[in-house]
């Protein structure tokens, strides 16, 4: 078995500099760590109990926007996310929707195209709790 000691989900956006404003002014994530210098500049944002590494740059347009990877980001307050991203100017591409399955549920995209789901997860949902335990 793997034993896993941390965790980060790599971003090569096509303009670093605009994702960099985007992840760390517009959705406001703190930087856990910055590197190197010029082009090969990387910043690593804490992304809840994991992080977001912006590196490098993408060939093309849309590299990184594959339609199957999404970021899942929870908050506590759906409504209040979206009332602030609006304030900081991130485009919604859906308001909070309550699913079927009972998550509260926003999209965005970063400006590649990389979708982001902004979760909340409700106090009744049985993500907050294990029966049994």
């Amino acid at each position: 078995m793997v034993h896993v000691l941390s965790s980060r989900v790599l971003i090569r956006p096509t303009d670093p500099e605009r994702s960099r404003k985007f992840y760390g002014e517009s959705l406001g994530l703190a930087v856990y760590r910055e590197f190197g210098t010029g082009p090969e500049r990387g910043t690593v944002y804490f992304l809840g109990g994991g992080h977001l590494e912006l590196a490098g740059r993408a060939e093309e347009s849309g590299a990184s926007a594959s339609p199957d990877i999404k970021l899942w980001m929870q908050v506590p307050d759906a409504a209040e996310a979206h009332r602030e991203l609006l304030a900081a100017g991130v485009e919604v591409l859906r308001e909070p929707v309550r699913e079927p399955w009972g998550l509260i549920e926003m999209w965005i995209a970063d400006p590649d195209g990389l979708r982001i789901c902004v979760v909340e997860v409700p106090e009744e949902h049985p993500i907050r709790y294990r029966p049994g335990i």
